[in-house]
């Protein structure tokens, strides 16, 4: 049977555009995906880069205006891979010319620009690329928590440490500069920490930050550390850096409850920590358990049970739930509204920050 063939256009050619074009070109090879998708065309600034990149993925042309790959007539889906400051105005723009839009995240440069973005795209397919909601270790924790195995949530802690910020040859990247990007290790890894956190443990009531800035002269926050009251009665914390010195990419959570214990690392992104509390205690202990299947979340879509996955594969759950939902008419989440409700939340981070003091994190009415 014939699929409805999807012409996708990617504004962008960088790192994360090369971990965009690998999850359109394998998300057919694990799942029966409801659409055929085509890769039309690859946009960006610098013609080279683009011909190297359309070679390597298969994209059929390149372009180097934006605007008028949007305008045509015959692209269906935009994604969207550039710095922080142009997801707005490529988002609005497509939302208008009736595309699909997905967008990197973070979603914007501001609570503001994100709540316009939101309300662009609402009638229109859309997706944030927060990818670590689809790591199987991470899907099983959100299951098991479900479960009402954890009891009353009583801590949340999480911690995002890389070592970026301490490389000298980084420091002119658009990922340093408040005019393209919004924030510093904030919007870039503070974002996910918060996104998992809402998504595991629900709504964030307020904030108590401070943001710092190791390298001199640069506009941007090279960390932060914060405590949370999240709307469940738990508190938190959170730690994220670009200065996190032997740490190339450490992404954890810990949740304690009242009747056991999960622990998550990137580091092993196909393990699980899970303490039953309410086991003997002559029995009681954390076991790691290996997320690989069998009955473990998307075990048949990819390896045989003990085989493991890589950072590419949550991109590709993604991508294939987006279109799912999309065949459905269903609402796919991470959406731009759930987006937002990130942004609310480092919003509040920065309003601590400057302040001194505890905020509230706004919400939509």
């Amino acid at each position: 049977m014939t699929k409805q063939k999807l012409n996708l256009a990617m504004i962008g050619s960088g790192f994360i555009g090369k971990v965009h074009s690998n999850a359109f070109r394998q998300a057919r090879h694990f799942f029966d995906l409801p659409y055929e998708l085509h890769l039309k065309v690859i946009c960006g600034r610098n013609r080279d880069k683009l011909e190297a990149a359309a070679t390597q993925w298969g994209w059929e042309e390149v372009q180097t205006d934006w605007q008028a790959v949007i305008g045509r007539k015959d692209i269906d889906l935009v994604d969207i891979a550039v710095p922080n400051a142009l997801h707005a105005p490529i988002a609005i723009a497509a939302a208008e010319a009736g595309k699909a839009v997905l967008c990197e995240k973070p979603l914007a440069t501001s609570l503001e620009e994100a709540q316009g973005m939101a309300r662009a795209v609402r009638h229109v397919p859309n997706l944030v690329w927060f990818n670590y909601r689809r790591v199987p270790a991470v899907v099983f924790a959100k299951q098991v928590i479900e479960e009402g195995r954890l009891g009353q949530t009583f801590h949340y802690r999480a911690l995002y440490l890389n070592q970026s910020g301490n490389d000298p040859s980084k420091a002119s990247g658009w990922r340093y500069q408040r005019s393209e990007a919004g924030t510093g290790a904030v919007g870039d890894l503070l974002s996910h920490s918060i996104d998992l956190a809402l998504y595991l443990n629900g709504p964030i009531a307020e904030v108590n930050a401070m943001t710092h800035t190791f390298a001199p002269g640069r506009d941007v926050d090279d960390a932060a550390l914060l405590f949370a009251r999240f709307a469940n009665g738990s508190i938190g914390s959170f730690e994220v850096s670009r200065f996190g010195v032997g740490c190339q990419n450490r992404n954890t959570f810990e949740i304690n409850g009242s009747k056991g214990m999960l622990g998550f690392s990137l580091d092993e992104m196909n393990r699980l920590d899970f303490q039953d509390a309410t086991e003997k205690s002559n029995l009681r202990g954390t076991r790691s358990i290996f997320v690989t299947g069998p009955d473990h979340p998307y075990w048949q879509n990819f390896w045989k049970p003990g085989h493991a996955i890589g950072y590419e594969h949550p991109f590709i759950a993604t991508l294939a739930d987006f279109l799912y939902a999309w065949a459905r008419k269903e609402r796919f989440h991470v959406n731009f509204e759930d987006a937002v409700a990130v942004q609310q939340v480092l919003d509040a981070v920065e309003r601590s920050a400057t302040s001194h003091s505890w905020v509230r994190v706004e919400s939509e009415a």
